[in-house]
């Protein structure tokens, strides 16, 4: 594949980024040849670790097709990050604002020029307790349904081992292995030509999160729950308990 459009800061940043990833990790790549030679596409990636993205990056550089990130906003805004971030072509993500849906038109001019953006489309680290792919946010299926370009689905595992979840330290020892696995494009050609309706986006979301999970079972050999996990059932399941448990004290304090 060529190494097309990658620049200057992509590639200082790997010169930065490789020498430390390949010391720490061991690789198990699969699936490059699902990532497309030519042309715009997307690919959704699970995410378990706040060391992963740069992981994945790693991944996805070697396959010559380099990924756009969506990333928060605060971080372009000074220093050699900021300039890091703005140099390598990330997708600033500007929420709680009335810019927040520039980052889907950003998303959707990239991917129109050629581009790979890569989505984190849960949000956030994954909260399930097993670290299974989450409930997911519709913005992929939004760019891809507006582009109808591919949709490849990428797990990883072994990020989390070194950095768990919310965890302040690494474990360094033993050297972990990075997992990766890209699986083929997602068929979301039922959802085409049809008004992207909020149930429509959030069905054609649970299609791209499915596929994720597949990935995911495949590396790590075992079945995901039959459920996923919703962080906000589960914050409105905690208040409805908590309120509960507040009802039962003021009621035992008044016998």
């Amino acid at each position: 594949m060529s190494r097309r459009k990658v620049g200057f800061w992509y590639r200082f940043a790997a010169v930065l980024c490789k020498p430390p990833l390949v010391v720490l990790f061991k690789r198990d790549w699969r699936g490059m040849e699902n990532i497309p030679a030519e042309g715009g596409f997307i690919t959704v990636v699970n995410h378990n670790s706040h060391v992963d993205p740069v992981a994945y990056a790693h991944f996805q550089y070697n396959t010559g097709r380099v990924p756009r990130f969506l990333a928060k906003h605060a971080l372009f805004r000074k220093g050699f990050v900021g300039a890091a971030m703005r140099g390598t072509g990330q997708i600033p993500v500007y929420r709680e604002s009335t810019d927040a849906l520039s980052a889907f038109r950003a998303a959707i001019g990239a991917v129109e020029r050629g581009e790979c953006v890569a989505f984190y489309p849960e949000g956030t680290l994954t909260r399930d307790p097993d670290q299974w792919p989450m409930i997911g946010k519709t913005g992929a299926a939004r760019v891809a349904l507006a582009t109808g370009c591919p949709v490849v689905p990428v797990a990883q595992w072994g990020a989390n081992l070194l950095l768990p979840p919310y965890a302040s330290k690494p474990d360094l020892w033993p050297r972990k292995t990075h997992q990766v696995l890209a699986g083929p494009p997602v068929d979301l050609s039922r959802f085409h030509d049809r008004e992207p309706t909020p149930e429509l986006l959030k069905e054609a979301t649970e299609v791209i999160m499915a596929a994720i999970t597949e990935q995911l079972e495949l590396l790590r050999g075992e079945k995901a729950p039959h459920t996923r996990y919703d962080p906000r059932h589960v914050r409105v399941e905690q208040r409805r308990r908590t309120a509960a448990e507040h009802i039962d004290h003021d009621i035992e304090g008044g016998k």
